[in-house]
């Protein structure tokens, strides 16, 4: 990747800071449940502070997707029922989705855009639970997964006659569409992704991860990889679509990690269709009005 120019960085740097905060009830329910000790009172506290955060849970846990056999009522209902995981993943999406324009000058499809980022969430959650070998969170793993692309809803709202042009020669020329972003801007969406969630206040191994996830070498962090390799997963079964869709080959070391390349991993998850079941559920919780 070419050196920033001091313009460029400029540039991103503004467009970076145009993008709405990520909510501090969000930041604090990740505070809470990265100790082993968390207490659910708190972290119920937290959400029910949030009115239209706990409206959206509690809509999701009242959908047909679970078929509770009496209706939830209370976040502290909600806890009992999923646990602290599920419920600190539905905080997560929610806030991320909340930040998201509903539209843009650059014909960038924000559905599909978010079908791929809780897929690939989901998949890299998925994939550090089977092939994790050491003290990764699974949750940190699909916090990556939920913000790796979210450098493209930055140059799509903010950059977008760039953007555009930059989709529509990935598609012409069926390159990756941070190669072709490069071409355009002389820098990625991961650069403008990591930025973002420095501003977020977002942990240095996350941002780093998001910095470097078009690349997995051999000896790269279980966190690394599982996003990496979520990323590929989604697009290879076309879960959602953020204007890449090529999907790219398992450096061997990594491959030899996972026991085989993708269509082995896919077939060693089993049944994928709850994460895609679980992703429609989530956008369209997220994207109703409270």
């Amino acid at each position: 990747m070419n050196e920033i120019s001091p313009e460029l960085s400029q540039k991103l740097l503004a467009a970076v800071e145009k993008m709405p905060a990520f909510p501090k009830s969000v930041q604090r329910i990740l505070e809470l449940t990265r100790s082993a000790n968390c207490d659910p009172k708190e972290l119920v506290m937290v959400i029910e502070k949030d009115p239209v955060m706990t409206v959206k849970i509690l809509r999701i846990l009242n959908s047909a997707y679970y078929s509770f056999p009496k209706k939830i009522t209370s976040v502290n209902q909600s806890v009992v029922y999923l646990g602290l995981n599920t419920i600190k993943n539905m905080a997560l999406s929610f806030a991320a989705v909340g930040v998201l324009p509903p539209q843009n000058n650059a014909d960038f499809d924000i559905q599909r855009y978010l079908m791929h980022t809780l897929t690939t969430a989901s998949l890299a959650r998925l994939l550090c639970q089977k092939y994790g070998n050491d003290d990764t969170d699974p949750g940190d793993c699909y916090i990556a997964g939920l913000l790796h692309d979210f450098g493209k809803v930055v140059f799509a709202q903010y950059l977008p006659d760039e953007f555009k042009a930059a989709l529509e020669l990935a598609a012409s020329e069926h390159i990756p569409l941070h190669i072709a972003e490069q071409r355009i801007f002389g820098i990625d969406h991961t650069v403008a992704g990591a930025m973002l969630a420095e501003r977020w206040q977002f942990p240095k191994e996350l941002t780093d991860t998001i910095r470097v996830h078009h690349d997995c070498s051999d000896d790269a962090s279980v966190l690394q990889c599982s996003l990496f390799v979520a990323n590929q997963i989604s697009k290879k079964l076309e879960m959602g679509g953020a204007g890449n869709p090529i999907v790219e080959e398992l450096p061997a070391g990594v491959a030899k990690r996972y026991g085989g390349g993708i269509d082995h991993i896919i077939a060693s998850l089993g049944d994928l269709s709850k994460i895609t079941d679980e992703a429609q559920v989530f956008a369209q919780a997220s994207t109703e009005a409270a």
